[in-house]
């Protein structure tokens, strides 16, 4: 397997280089060069495999030669041990008034409660893996608006060769997400509140990726979705859910409340590979650049409104690139035009070959912070059950998309205990709190504040890499 620049400009890498650079040179995102793709005889296999061996069968191609299968199959059934169910990412049903055959995949049950855990448990191994081969290390450097935050520092956390510097929008996260990074002694841990958006802090992880002289002086690695290992390994809940709801070829829809739009392009990924996928809905919050992109063809940056569903909170989706580029014919030079022109202006009209490939295979929606409110209340009412806000943005979306066929999987991203203040406000009741979420307000907060200056940022990371 080759990886490839969506800017067209880097050189072709392996996987192991991949996993350790992070962004192209270029600017661009590594995507590979061709996808690998699944006979109908290994997908109907799965339905009698567990999470771990649909992992090993879903991402050898991806990291092949650098990994052999064994290697990598140890690897992953030691990241999905650490998850509070057998089943990894269990799926429910939901309530018939929402629509026949919708379901939740449930991703939250790792260690953080977040499904950013189903990358990045895997993606940790990874790293210590190859740094273990290399004999090397590396300085991580993360933005996030919630929750990838706290899977990363808890899948990195002591590992060998691993210092991890984490941007967090200052604010702008819920005290749960919040505590679950700071509150981690690890020495090889370094958490950094910014003053500003999360765009901002991803804008901060580029431009100093974008150094060349910074990021090879302190050997900058990504474990953001700008790294293709955490899309990839995103990939393969898309065929164990469809697996557990969908018959023998039966077309299977999925409902991504959206953000980075990494959680979304591994469904896309998945189609590509042979998952018999009806459509792919975009589920926005009122932070709705996608959904407006999908309706009118521009993309169009307006300014960040803070939400109930922060992870939602963006404006410039990194992973969106990567579509692109597949849908424009790996056009190399358009995606790399395009993107500075939609930097320098704010805005970026596509191409119609674009946009039609767009419609052929994503549908769109969004919901507002009252719908959310209501769908909180909705569901606890009829179920007894809670929702996380980005959870229920997607199932408000599907509620309302009538003309859809066939079953219907919405990705429920995180626990609902991570956003307990929200939905207790929704339903007059506080979700039950799992005990590793209650202890987090006993123990002490270890973070630094900094401005929003790429200088600022530089200098404390230069710092953290030398210890």
């Amino acid at each position: 397997m080759k990886y490839q620049s969506t800017r067209g400009e880097a050189p072709v890498l392996e996987f192991s280089d991949v996993l350790l650079a992070g962004l192209a040179v270029d600017g661009g995102l590594y995507v590979p060069t061709e996808f690998p793709t699944l006979k109908p005889s290994d997908l109907r296999s799965f339905s009698e495999m567990s999470y771990a061996e649909v992992a090993t069968k879903v991402l050898t191609p991806f990291v092949s030669p650098s990994i052999n299968s064994n290697e990598l199959g140890t690897m992953i059934e030691q990241s999905y041990s650490t998850f509070r169910h057998p089943d990894v990412v269990p799926v429910k049903q939901l309530p018939a008034e929402i629509g026949e055959d919708r379901y939740l995949a449930e991703l939250y049950w790792g260690p953080t409660f977040s499904f950013k855990d189903v990358a990045l448990q895997l993606l940790g191994r990874l790293f210590e893996y190859e740094l273990s081969r290399r004999d090397t290390g590396v300085t991580i450097v993360g933005a996030t608006s919630g929750d990838t935050g706290s899977a990363a520092i808890e899948a990195c956390k002591d590992r060998d060769g691993i210092e991890l510097i984490m941007l967090h929008p200052r604010g702008r996260v819920s005290d749960v997400q919040r505590r679950q990074m700071t509150t981690i002694t690890s020495p090889n841990i370094h958490n950094v509140a910014v003053d500003g958006t999360f765009d901002d802090c991803q804008d901060l992880v580029k431009a100093m990726f974008s150094d060349l002289q910074f990021r090879e002086r302190h050997k900058l690695a990504a474990v953001n979705s700008i790294n293709w290992a955490r899309v990839a390994a995103q990939t393969v809940y898309y065929f164990t859910t469809a697996t557990r709801i969908a018959g023998p070829n039966e077309q299977i829809s999925f409902c991504v409340p959206t953000g980075n739009f990494g959680n979304i392009q591994a469904g896309y990924i998945a189609s590509r590979m042979g998952l018999p996928i009806d459509r792919l809905i975009i589920a926005s919050n009122h932070n709705d650049i996608l959904t407006r992109t999908h309706v009118s063809g521009v993309m169009e940056i307006q300014d960040v409104e803070p939400s109930t569903s922060p992870a939602m909170d963006i404006q410039v989706s990194s992973n969106f690139e990567r579509l692109l580029f597949e849908l424009s014919g790996k056009d190399g030079l358009w995606v790399a035009a395009a993107m500075a022109d939609f930097r320098s202006t704010g805005s970026m009209k596509l191409p119609e070959s674009v946009m039609k490939h767009l419609r052929e295979w994503f549908d769109a929606g969004q919901a507002s912070e009252r719908e959310v409110e209501q769908e909180i209340s909705d569901l606890y009412e009829t179920q007894k059950e809670f929702l996380d806000p980005h959870t229920a943005v997607g199932v408000n979306v599907i509620r309302r998309m009538k003309s859809l066929n066939g079953p219907v999987a919405v990705m429920a991203t995180a626990h609902p205990a991570k956003f307990n203040t929200v939905v207790e406000a929704a339903t007059g009741m506080a979700p039950p709190q799992p005990d590793e979420i209650v202890a987090l307000k006993s123990r002490s907060e270890r973070y630094v504040n900094l401005p929003n200056e790429v200088s600022a940022v530089m200098d404390f990371v230069a710092t953290a890499s030398s210890q």
